[in-house]
């Protein structure tokens, strides 16, 4: 999705729920972004969101994969275009899971 909004993270627990095993519970570890910890968020009965502390990205796993990808292909570049973005970070991800 192009934007971070409550409902684009809605839509991503509803994804995920669909897919936790009948009779089991996920539970996602997120940062505190707005759109995590707003109350209009609505939270599946079988997923439990749990917060990392305030500032500190380094116990968020993504973060330092998110570092890698800026340093190795996304970093110190322009970009033409929304889909210019996104067709770098695609190759980006794909580069990773190869």
């Amino acid at each position: 999705m192009p934007r971070c909004t409550t409902s684009a993270m809605a839509h991503h627990l509803e994804e995920i729920s669909a897919t936790v095993a009948p009779g089991a519970h996920a539970v996602l570890l997120l940062d505190q972004a707005g759109w995590h910890t707003t109350r209009k968020l609505p939270v599946p009965d079988n997923i439990t969101l749990l917060s990392l502390p305030a500032r500190s990205p380094e116990l968020n796993p993504v973060e330092n994969l998110w570092q890698f990808m800026r340093d190795n292909w996304l970093g110190n570049r322009i970009f033409q275009s929304y889909d210019d973005i996104l067709d770098h970070c695609c190759d980006a991800w794909n580069k990773i899971i190869a």
